[in-house]
């Protein structure tokens, strides 16, 4: 029984910084994830002066419940969304000018509901080109803190910024919330914060933060659930059993029930204390799912869902047309390349298995690292899937290529269905990984 040894979760690590830089001491966190995006934000701190020590199991971060250590900092957020909306709400507690920009993918990606946020809680903050969008600076002084109001309609991670920012303020906050989307995430914020020794009182639509800081703590680095679904995919469309460890009853991230979702369709699911496993069977069945609190296995379902005995529809998901790319289109377009029917509305998906999947297509990447780890998955099954850049997965799983590839080939050993390659290429049929932008 293959099993899988899944980096960290990035929603966790992200998390996890931001608490470590705010909190009163030294924290060391256990197993984080090393990627882009999570080496991104530990970058951002240094920059904003915060002593960040790494050694290949454990991250420990001296944390400065003031604030930066700097008057004045230019970050550069990469393409980390997380990165991009911590940082300046953490930087805004400070005393200083900081300013932030990103990478063109994250530019595109919207901030206006945070910003506007942080502006009525009198947080001195300007977008220097388009309004809601980075680069940004902030002229900080501090936040008061008191009453403010929130769409996080688009995205939780402008609740969970807020939430971060509460303990930080001096009065509190008191955050009432107009519309939210995957609300396991905000929940992980809630339990991580409260390891920090911060409890979130929840009150209908708001939540309330008491003010007084972090402490340090150590903190250990759950495995990422949103990566794990391409294993627990793979087994479903194969017949094969994969195992996860450190994933299982208890777990922070909401997006472990995308296992649900596969059991729904028939696959067997066993959570257990510490783990979880899932085998294929001989049927995959078609299924109608609100994935709305776990979008981001959005692409993982659209992308085995091909191979299912009846149509597929995800329903709930506009929120996935604001990610690294719009994912729901992205998924459709790659699809349509592998011949398979799929028609799109605004918040959903439906897809029609019993079309002959073409071979030897390429998929468009749209430079979105959860595309590429979907539709490998798929080239289990469809013999000459390539990539037109299969290294973004070094956003959050650089060496993705290489497990994926090792899980195939032991399912081909087993003598399993797949007929796809071992590994994800790109369009030169190279395994090389473009440089990071």
């Amino acid at each position: 029984m293959p099993v899988v040894d899944i980096p960290g979760s990035k929603s966790v690590t992200a998390r996890a910084l931001f608490l470590a830089a705010a909190a009163d001491g030294v924290t060391t966190l256990v197993r984080p994830l090393r990627s882009d995006d999570t080496e991104g934000f530990a970058e951002g701190l240094a920059r904003l002066g915060y002593r960040v020590g790494r050694t290949p199991d454990a991250w420990q971060v001296d944390g400065r419940p003031q604030g930066p250590a700097v008057t004045e900092a230019d970050v550069h957020c990469r393409d980390g969304a997380t990165t991009a909306r911590f940082l300046p709400t953490l930087a805004a507690t400070g005393t200083g000018t900081y300013r932030f920009d990103a990478s063109p993918q994250m530019r595109r990606r919207p901030l206006l509901p945070l910003t506007r946020a942080l502006r009525d809680l009198g947080v001195d903050l300007r977008h220097e080109e388009q309004e809601g969008h980075h680069p940004l600076t902030v002229t900080a002084a501090g936040v008061e803190g008191g009453e403010v109001t929130l769409d996080a309609g688009q995205s939780s991670q402008y609740l969970t910024a807020l939430l971060l920012l509460g303990p930080l303020t001096r009065k509190g906050l008191h955050i009432t919330v107009t519309d939210l989307v995957s609300v396991p995430y905000v929940e992980i914020t809630i339990a991580m914060m409260r390891a920090f020794g911060v409890e979130v009182r929840r009150e209908g639509s708001a939540f309330l933060v008491p003010s007084g800081g972090y402490r340090a703590t150590t903190y250990a680095v759950e495995p990422d659930a949103s990566t794990a679904s391409y294993f627990f995919a793979a087994a479903a469309v194969t017949g094969g059993e994969v195992t996860v460890l450190g994933l299982g009853e208890g777990a922070l991230q909401g997006d472990l029930g995308f296992v649900d979702v596969l059991r729904r369709m028939g696959a067997q699911v066993e959570v257990g204390a510490r783990s979880t496993t899932v085998r294929g069977t001989a049927e995959l069945r078609g299924v109608t799912v609100n994935m709305r609190d776990i979008s981001d296995t959005m692409p993982t379902l659209a992308a085995i869902a091909p191979f299912a005995s009846g149509p597929v529809r995800i329903e709930d998901v506009a929120n996935t047309r604001v990610k690294e790319c719009d994912r729901l289109e992205a998924c459709a377009e790659n699809l349509r390349r592998l011949g398979v029917e799929v028609t799109t509305g605004p918040d959903w998906i439906e897809i029609r298995p019993g079309a002959p999947i073409a071979s030897g297509a390429e998929i468009k990447s749209y430079g979105d690292h959860r595309i590429v780890m979907s539709f490998a998955v798929t080239g289990l099954r469809v013999p000459g899937i390539s990539f037109d850049d299969p290294g973004c997965v070094r956003k959050t799983f650089p060496g993705f290529h290489e497990e994926f590839g090792a899980l195939s080939a032991g399912f081909l050993s087993r003598g399993r269905r797949p007929t796809g390659p071992p590994a994800a290429l790109d369009r030169h049929g190279s395994d090389r990984k473009p440089s990071a932008s």
